[in-house]
């Protein structure tokens, strides 16, 4: 592994064989890398070979790769889960009329794991939490999809601050602190790459995926409760030059060690 730098705290579980196969693959366009340079990239991060083999075997028993003479894929609910990740980043947004998007469930006795996917997939379209199966947003974005046993429903809420309803489902000082410290590590990165190169990839990577990660949560509020200038707007525009120079250089890594493979 290469020399790390001090960092602040990501909130990043260590990358495991996994973890480190699906971020390459979910942010590679098309999704698929020979296994070779999947292994090599474990490797930088002190992966040993084998797991990194075995891991790319069991994602394909999992369905979440294919694997055909010795490259792998995106499987299609890993597809799937990409296309959500590049459109939720950066979501469609509309002018903001007021009005506020309310799910609510009409269904009862729903098992354990039925309730769980609800709540990440409201956690997903950026919904607050009112109280149990009940979630709302303002009306800014697309809203979640109806479907059986759930209400979905855009309209104006009388008589309430529309600001302390958005300061009661996020922290809005958490959330643009963070962003000022994100977009500060943006900019540090980009300076290891020009500084570094290939060296500095693997603390790249984890800014990379911290700040994907972030902007996949964070709620992407009209301007008429966050005001201009708002701190995750400017990670957004500062992380879109990072990708760039992040992606070329994890790109050019890649095919260097797809072509020593092959050669060796």
């Amino acid at each position: 592994m290469t020399g790390r730098r001090r960092m602040p705290d990501l909130g990043l579980e260590p990358l495991t064989a996994r973890s480190l196969a699906l971020s390459a693959l979910l942010g590679t366009h098309p999704p698929q890398l020979p296994a070779r340079a999947l292994v090599a990239l474990g490797a930088l991060f002190g992966v040993a070979d084998g797991a990194m083999r075995t891991a790319l075997s069991r994602m394909v028993d999992a369905g979440e790769l294919h694997g055909n003479d010795g490259i792998y894929a995106l499987g299609d609910r890993m597809l799937r889960r990409q296309a959500s990740q590049d459109l939720g980043r950066r979501p469609a947004v509309e002018p903001w009329d007021g009005t506020w998007w309310f799910a609510i469930v009409d269904a009862g006795g729903r098992p354990v794991s039925e309730r769980r996917s609800f709540r990440t997939s409201m956690r997903d379209h950026r919904m607050g939490e009112l109280r149990p199966d009940v979630w709302l947003r303002p009306a800014n974005i697309e809203g979640p999809p109806a479907a059986p046993g759930l209400l979905v429903v855009r309209g104006p809420i009388a008589e309430q601050d529309p600001d302390a309803l958005a300061r009661r489902f996020w922290d809005l000082e958490a959330l643009a602190a963070t962003s000022r410290t994100l977009t500060a590590l943006v900019g540090d990165a980009r300076a290891w790459i020009a500084a570094d190169g290939v060296d500095a990839l693997v603390d790249t990577f984890l800014v990379s995926v911290a700040v994907v990660r972030f902007l996949l949560v964070e709620p992407h509020l009209p301007v008429e409760l966050v005001g201009a200038g708002w701190a995750p707007d400017e990670l957004r525009a500062a992380y879109d030059r990072l990708e760039v120079e992040h992606g070329a250089l994890l790109s050019s890594f890649l095919t260097e060690a797809s072509r020593r493979s092959a050669i060796t």
